[in-house]
């Protein structure tokens, strides 16, 4: 198996080359000009075995990274999921009448910006209108209430607006490379069989911010197919927004057999609370322990599936800087109706 030698090596296989072609030469002087010689001419090999690692790498699809998995995966006619911009609603205040004209911008104290999509009469002194962040990405999200500021003055028009009750959602960052390289993955080892429940998973992870997928064959009879799906890089829920819902929707809907009757869905969230007695008590340990039970729900939740009691007292026992620990609640398997996914919830410490 080839192994990339590191500069000390070549270093050493240039010393020995010049002392062995030019007699009387000791290139492993430190002053010699021979050693220099060697040590440049060692550096430009290191460079070109690195060139040649990053290459093995990249004719691999399975290790392959940036443009060059992006390649490989468009082959098979999958591609790497764009940042998407979130959207919501904004509300303002100020005098009766006044207009808010379309494309005036408002930013939250972040600096993140947002452009208003429709002019905005102001009707007794109130008025609401649809945003789109500037930028595409997860940063354009903000939670509803959040206070705005117009970035030019607009007349009649106060200077603070609102997020409203919804939120500023859908905002997405691009997909990564080790999610890209999962869906590849999927698609090369399972062709698409036009239909198959496996399919109606994959075609949800091909929307932006869709994470985990599941389908339900006869859902809600023969011929039914419910799907249901999480956002595990949102900030605040996993629980998908009804936009990204409706955009799983409209896709698999574009995708699906004729005789099929899909329904999209979003799980229904149920938070795990915990009662723990924990030992040592510290800050650290306790959010190490937390940290792990937040992982252990990523990996094991699943809608209509149980928490295990043993895999909680692992999470817990696997913390780091704990000793000894007495799990008081829940006391036994924490079960879950089919429409229903476990999410963190609140930890009691005794």
């Amino acid at each position: 198996m080839w192994q990339r030698p590191t500069l000390s090596e070549l270093i050493k296989r240039a010393v020995n080359m010049l002392n062995s072609y030019m007699q009387g030469t000791d290139a492993a002087l430190r002053r010699a000009n021979t050693h220099a010689l060697a040590k440049m001419h060692a550096g430009g090999a290191h460079g070109l075995h690195g060139h040649l690692a990053y290459i093995a790498q990249q004719i691999i699809y399975d290790t392959a990274e940036m443009e060059y998995l992006e390649r490989w995966a468009a082959i098979w006619g999958i591609y790497r999921k764009a940042a998407e911009y979130a959207s919501g609603s904004v509300s303002f205040t100020g005098i009766t009448g006044s207009v808010i004209p379309l494309g005036t911008e408002v930013k939250t104290a972040e600096e993140t910006i947002y452009t208003l999509d429709a002019d905005v009469t102001l009707v007794d002194g109130a008025g609401s209108g649809a945003v789109t962040a500037a930028v595409a990405g997860a940063d354009g999200n903000a939670d509803d209430g959040v206070i705005l500021t117009l970035i030019s003055a607009v007349e009649g028009v106060d200077t603070a607006a609102t997020v409203g009750a919804e939120g500023i959602t859908g905002g997405f960052d691009q997909e990564s490379d080790d999610d890209l390289r999962g869906r590849f993955l999927a698609r090369i080892r399972q062709a698409p069989h036009g239909g198959a429940a496996f399919d109606y998973v994959t075609w949800a992870l091909e929307i932006p911010g869709v994470t985990r997928a599941w389908c339900y064959p006869q859902h809600q009879g023969l011929g039914t197919v419910g799907v249901t799906f999480v956002c595990d890089d949102q900030e605040d829920s996993i629980i998908p927004s009804p936009t990204t819902v409706a955009a799983v929707q409209a896709h698999i809907d574009y995708k699906r057999p004729v005789t099929a009757d899909v329904l999209v869905y979003a799980p229904t969230p149920v938070e795990l609370d915990l009662t723990i007695q924990l030992t040592p008590a510290t800050v650290a340990v306790k959010a190490a322990v937390e940290a792990e039970i937040e992982d252990m729900i990523l990996r094991d939740a699943i809608p209509g599936g149980d928490i295990l009691i043993s895999h909680i007292r692992e999470a817990i026992s696997i913390a780091a800087g704990e000793t000894d620990h007495v799990l008081v609640s829940p006391a036994a398997d924490v079960e879950h109706e089919d429409y229903e996914i476990a999410i963190m919830g609140t930890i009691t410490w005794q």
